[in-house]
């Protein structure tokens, strides 16, 4: 009986462990899978630091603010908001019209340099 105890108890821990997904590792991956799979975003996300600046969790949602900077600079090129719901044991970002959100970027590109393969931005010019 004390075996069965035992079992069920290392049985239960493992099960828990792997199932607990508020955290900012497993956002910042749900994120990261997401732009990943965009067709048409040409980005190089081994280029780029992406940090959760803050997350806040909401039962099946969270909401979370994400950084990316060039990899090894300490300036944030970009903040976005992004809202993700749980599906199974990983984080996905909701679609943009289901978010109530959107995505927060500069009004224009802080001061520096771009990172390597940017295109040259011209003040004035239209997007």
């Amino acid at each position: 009986m004390a075996r069965r105890v035992a079992v069920f108890a290392v049985l239960m821990v493992l099960a828990g462990c792997g199932s607990d997904i508020n955290n900012k590792d497993a956002v910042r991956q749900g994120v990261i899978d997401h732009l990943s799979s965009r067709k048409g975003l040409d980005l190089d996300l081994s280029a780029m630091d992406v940090e959760v600046s803050s997350v806040t969790f909401r039962g099946n949602e969270a909401d979370a603010d994400i950084a990316f900077r060039a990899r090894g600079s300490q300036q944030s090129m970009m903040q976005m908001k992004y809202t993700l719901e749980r599906d199974g044991s990983r984080w996905k970002v909701k679609a943009k019209k289901d978010s109530g959100g959107g995505h927060a970027m500069p009004a224009s590109p802080p001061p520096g340099d771009m990172p390597a393969g940017h295109p040259p931005i011209e003040p004035g010019a239209k997007k």
